[in-house]
């Protein structure tokens, strides 16, 4: 087989490949062996024909497409190793002509991995983010934790107020006229909550138990059902329950009851800490990230539309997959958010873009710094996910993952490796 790279240029390479004629008659034969029995010849039984035969009844050239399937998904991928390339995507094909006893020509384009052309990525100087904790965040904290455990009680007979619960009943009309899905009985809202469209909450505070009012709100522009969007409308709404939140006293019984604590002051102690950590981690994730940014601001890539369309792909894989995480099929997804799957590709568009520059510039930079995925990073990384996944024998887990593709493991250690490179040029301010 030779391979003769013709051309390449805006990210797309044109090649031949020329499959000698002993290699196009063997898959010739081995498509008339994988076909035969589709054929019924006067004189033979069904698959018993000789292919002579067969070629004579229905032409010579009735294998050359299955022979073609056959060579060509080898001659190509023997053809971007000789000639060194990295397709992005699946190839476009031409054959001019097949003539038997002769070699077969076949003509590919494929986009290929872009090139970076790499800014100075050692002399970046950027703004350092701090996250530092509080007492108003501990004490933010305390106070979800609070609410979490308070009582709902009766609220007597005083009139409606904020972060009151409300047992209602309610019709919306639009026009004088009730609209689908406008009416609900024995619905539960926590008025503050922005459960309920803006300014009916607001309307309901002062009001009274058994009260019935009239509630005049107008639907948002965006909202998601588009033949309410902007319509005034007006809500009958009877109050039935008002009810009302008694929050534990902060003390140290209060500790005791929801943590491992003895006091009060420990247990804000412990929330502290734990929320130093988790401020770390932002503060390390969102310093890499504006690092990353800067670094993508300098270099210089111009890359294929398919690349995106596919990351797009992946990332709408991701989100489906977080979504399951959460009890949600995308379908219902985009029924609660009146969008289409195409609405949803527009707006990952921008996020799988950079993601792919992102991939691309760290690349290059491991290129230029030789930077390489060892077998002791592959180690580390699945020491960690032993750990992440609570297996006991991590040596049996390293063991059976090492049996399968690790191949999906390289990406992300090499970016985490250039990161740390770029951590070490940079200047913090």
């Amino acid at each position: 087989m030779k391979a003769l790279l013709e051309k390449k240029e805006n990210n797309k390479a044109h090649f031949t490949v020329e499959i000698p004629a002993e290699s196009f008659e063997d898959a010739l034969q081995k498509a008339y062996l994988k076909n035969k029995h589709r054929f019924n010849i006067p004189g033979f039984r069904k698959g018993k024909a000789p292919r002579k035969i067969i070629e004579l009844n229905y032409g010579e050239e009735i294998f050359y497409e299955d022979a073609i399937n056959l060579l060509l998904p080898d001659a190509y991928e023997e053809a971007v190793e000789e000639l060194k390339l990295e397709p992005v995507a699946a190839p476009e094909v031409d054959i001019d002509e097949i003539k038997k006893g002769q070699p077969i020509v076949a003509k590919f384009e494929v986009f290929v991995k872009p090139e970076v052309k790499l800014g100075d990525y050692k002399s970046i100087e950027i703004e350092k983010v701090e996250y530092n904790v509080t007492d108003e965040h501990v004490e933010q904290e305390l106070k979800m934790v609070q609410e979490r455990n308070a009582r709902i009680i009766d609220a007597g007979d005083r009139p409606v107020k904020e972060g009151d619960i409300l047992t209602i009943d309610y019709k919306g009309f639009i026009d004088g006229k009730e609209f689908p899905g406008g009416s609900a009985e024995g619905q539960i809202l926590e008025i503050g909550s922005g459960q309920f469209i803006p300014g009916f909450e607001e309307q309901l505070v002062g009001k009274n138990k058994g009260e019935e009012v009239e509630i005049v709100v107008t639907f948002p522009e965006d909202y998601h059902a588009e033949d309410l969007e902007g319509k005034e409308a007006t809500f009958k709404v009877k109050i039935h329950e008002i009810k009302e939140k008694e929050l534990p006293v902060l003390d140290d019984e209060f500790a005791k009851d929801v943590s491992e604590f003895d006091t009060l002051e420990e247990y804000k102690q412990s929330i502290r800490e734990r929320l130093e950590k988790e401020f770390k981690y932002r503060e390390e994730i969102d310093n890499e990230n504006n690092l990353l940014d800067k670094v993508m601001e300098i270099c210089e890539v111009d890359i294929p539309d398919v690349m995106i369309e596919n990351q797009v792909e992946n990332e709408l894989k991701e989100f489906e997959y977080r979504l399951r995480m959460q009890g949600l099929t995308l379908d219902q997804y985009l029924s609660f958010t009146n969008t289409t799957v195409d609405d949803l590709k527009i707006q990952l568009k921008p996020m799988a873009a950079k993601r792919v520059k992102g991939d691309l510039v760290l690349e290059a930079i491991a290129k230029a710094e030789n930077i390489e995925v060892t077998e002791e990073d592959i180690d580390k990384e699945l020491e960690k996910m032993a750990e992440s996944y609570g297996q006991e024998n991590k040596e049996e887990f390293i063991k059976r993952m090492k049996q399968g593709d690790l191949s999906f493991m390289h990406t992300p250690i090499l970016n985490e490796k250039v990161i740390e490179l770029l951590k070490g040029y940079a200047k913090f301010k």
